[in-house]
């Protein structure tokens, strides 16, 4: 008896009903996506610098993608997040044939996020992906992919949710957290598409692949693009606090941590303090070893920064840190965060 002896009607069936949703997301979704391509100002219509793939968010044409296409690929100088990346010029192509000049809204590159405007509206036609859930994936479900892979423009590739909660640096050497793992196919060219479950609603972002890796790529998840796109579309940029240290992750000496009653065993020891900065006129001092603001423990660097959003910008808020070499003492001190350049 052979194998397709073997194959029994309940997995035929079953493998019917996935061929079904996944052809059935393509189709509905599929419209959405476009590839980007990234072009220098030019009135030949500017060298190519990059591309990859983004996606339709609204019905009046704002598009999804991540901030390294946009930037073609070039991390962002000091300072340059929530300016346009070198007045470079963008086009979107639909799956229809369809050709727009966009332009830059924002982008985030400590989340690998960007927003773009499609010009040409008067076209009308236009569909949209809708965004979906982070915060209710399980491991196991089914994730479908759309880019522009490797140049092949609107792929669909399919797979499932590999893993959850899993970070990733950013360009900026940030860490994105909660980011999705999945084994449906992610090549170079599908940076900015869509990750989708099998209702066609977008999960994630889908961002990086590890080189030489089988089956392993990763999006950042939705949830977090979802407080993303607002502060883009009103800003350009995401407002994040800054202190005004240099810092890494060191541990905590055990006795501290039980004199004082620490629950951590590590937190972040500070290497510099920026004269005139927030952090400075507070009064922390090199060597300090910062473990908690307001209240929330600081076990890591990555953890300082994920404290430091745009709600403590001028906000007056308490340090806690252990100072001292031989018998270190808790010191608490207020600092008001600036807004990060």
């Amino acid at each position: 008896m052979g194998a397709r002896d073997d194959f029994t009607l309940p997995d035929a069936a079953l493998l019917d009903a996935y061929s079904q949703t996944v052809g059935d997301v393509a189709e509905r979704v599929g419209p959405a996506v476009a590839a980007i391509q990234v072009h220098e100002p030019g009135s030949d219509g500017g060298r190519p610098m990059g591309g990859g793939s983004g996606f339709l968010f609204t019905p009046d044409g704002y598009l999804l993608t991540n901030s390294h296409v946009v930037r073609a690929g070039r991390p962002p100088a000091r300072g340059e997040g929530g300016s346009a990346p070198k007045a470079w010029r963008y086009t979107a192509s639909l799956a229809d044939g369809r050709r727009f000049g966009a332009r830059w809204v924002g982008d985030d590159p400590d989340t690998d996020l960007a927003v773009l405007s499609v010009d040409g509206l008067a076209a009308g036609g236009l569909v949209h992906a809708e965004l979906g859930r982070s915060d209710t994936l399980r491991r196991g479900q089914v994730a479908i992919a759309i880019g522009n892979p490797l140049g092949f423009e609107h792929t669909v590739t399919a797979g499932i949710v590999s893993a959850l909660g899993r970070s990733m640096r950013a360009s900026t050497g940030r860490l994105i957290p909660d980011v999705v793992q999945t084994d449906a196919a992610i090549n170079p060219g599908n940076s900015g598409g869509p990750l989708l479950d099998s209702a066609g609603r977008v999960i994630g972002v889908n961002t990086a692949i590890i080189r030489g890796a089988q089956a392993i790529g990763f999006a950042v998840a939705v949830d977090t693009a979802r407080w993303v796109i607002p502060a883009l579309m009103r800003h350009g940029r995401v407002q994040r606090a800054h202190l005004g240290v240099a810092g890494a992750t060191a541990p905590v000496h055990r006795r501290l941590a039980v004199a004082y009653g620490l629950d951590q065993s590590t937190g972040v020891r500070v290497h510099a303090v920026e004269p005139g900065s927030p952090a400075a006129l507070a009064g922390v001092h090199r060597d300090d070893l910062v473990v908690g603001l307001d209240g929330v423990p600081v076990t890591s660097v990555d953890g300082l920064h994920q404290l430091l959003d745009g709600s403590r910008v001028g906000r007056r808020c308490v340090l806690k840190l252990l100072r001292g070499t031989t018998s270190p003492q808790p010191v608490y001190l207020t600092v008001q965060p600036g807004a990060a350049a």
